[in-house]
């Protein structure tokens, strides 16, 4: 191939496929990392007949949809008007007798201007012994929303994760909490946190796409996971403390690379590609651990939390591949193969490098 057929030829669709990355990786600026979403912190405490709900919500300012639907538009300030909306989409009742709400307030956190918290005081019936929270938030926060949840009472702590479509919880008063009932909403949690999860996402398809036998395959897949696993375990119960800016531009850091080696090294050196994945793997449990760690779960329940949380991870991941496996057998047979694992190499590259100066210097 002549330098005049490869300008127009591969390098030009390769070019075209850059710029389009650049467009799309765009409005991904200011998302929120690795989670596809956003996700706000519920901490709940039950003290007699008395609810007390806070719900923490993390960078206000990237989530225009929130002020919109609350009514900030309307002359209130953002946290005031989030209070009011929020009032009436969460709901306490006891026994079935629904719990009297007191008026919400809401204040920016004094750590993070972006950062609201919303109190709403709930007073329910006394001797309530089934207390039943119904979630709605979402239709104010977004779709995308998750809420993670740690609920006191009676000296004893429990974890759920609401979805939009998990919005329901029931808590036994009095009685020894139900502990596999909370904890394995944190199954759903992590499945629902790798596939929305557009950064460790492109990692695995810069990974997968250049191809290989089933067992190169195998082990480049099994080391991610168990070097990922390891991290986030140690991440979760705080033996590792890691910035969170230097983990999230690291994992960015980490897509632009396994997609510029895929460009420079194209078919050679991939036999150690296992390697990268284990490097790189470690890198992502820290972040994988940011979800469960920003909740603060207490001892006696973050390891049941954190090992259905990494199955559901692991569970979302084995999805996405199996998904991958037709498409990458059918590129294997194709004749233009080797521009097609450059002009993607090279549009997950543009979006890990625009990341990457998100993350490390303007965010």
């Amino acid at each position: 191939m002549n330098i005049t057929t490869f300008w127009h030829g591969p390098l030009r669709r390769g070019r075209r496929w850059m710029f389009a990355s650049a467009l799309l990786a765009a409005p991904l600026w200011h998302a929120d990392a690795h989670d596809g979403g956003a996700t706000a912190f519920a901490h709940i405490t039950v003290s007699g007949a008395s609810v007390r709900y806070v719900l923490s919500i993390p960078d206000v300012a990237a989530r225009p949809n929130a002020a919109t639907r609350s009514g900030a538009n309307g002359g209130l300030a953002v946290h005031d008007a989030l209070a009011q909306a929020l009032r009436d989409r969460v709901s306490f009742s006891g026994d079935g007798t629904a719990c009297a709400a007191a008026a919400a307030q809401g204040a920016p956190n004094s750590a993070n201007s972006n950062s609201i918290s919303v109190t709403i005081d709930f007073a329910c019936p006394a001797g309530v012994r089934v207390l039943t929270l119904r979630d709605d938030s979402f239709d104010v926060l977004g779709s995308d929303t998750h809420i993670l949840a740690k609920i006191e009472h009676d000296g004893s702590t429990e974890q759920f994760a609401f979805a939009t479509e998990n919005r329901e919880a029931r808590f036994s008063l009095n009685a020894a909490p139900a502990a596999a009932d909370g904890v394995g909403s944190f199954f759903v949690l992590g499945i629902e946190h790798i596939l929305t999860g557009y950064d460790h996402l492109l990692f695995l398809l810069a990974l997968l796409i250049t191809g290989g036998t089933a067992w190169s395959l195998l082990k480049v897949v099994t080391a991610f996971t168990l070097a990922h696993s390891l991290t986030l375990t140690a991440a979760a119960l705080d033996l590792i403390v890691l910035p969170g800016r230097l983990v999230e531009s690291a994992i960015a850091l980490s897509i632009a690379y396994v997609a510029l080696e895929n460009i420079v090294l194209r078919d050679r050196g991939m036999s150690k590609r296992w390697l990268v994945a284990l490097v790189f793997g470690l890198v992502h449990g820290f972040g994988f651990s940011s979800v469960l760690k920003e909740l603060g779960l207490p001892r006696d329940g973050l390891v049941g939390s954190l090992l259905l949380f990494n199955l559901g991870v692991e569970a979302g991941q084995a999805i996405v591949i199996a998904l991958a496996i037709p498409a990458l057998m059918f590129l294997q047979r194709v004749a233009w193969r080797p521009q097609a694992v450059r002009a993607m190499s090279a549009a997950v590259l543009v979006v890990g490098a625009v990341l990457f100066v998100d993350r490390a210097f303007l965010s």
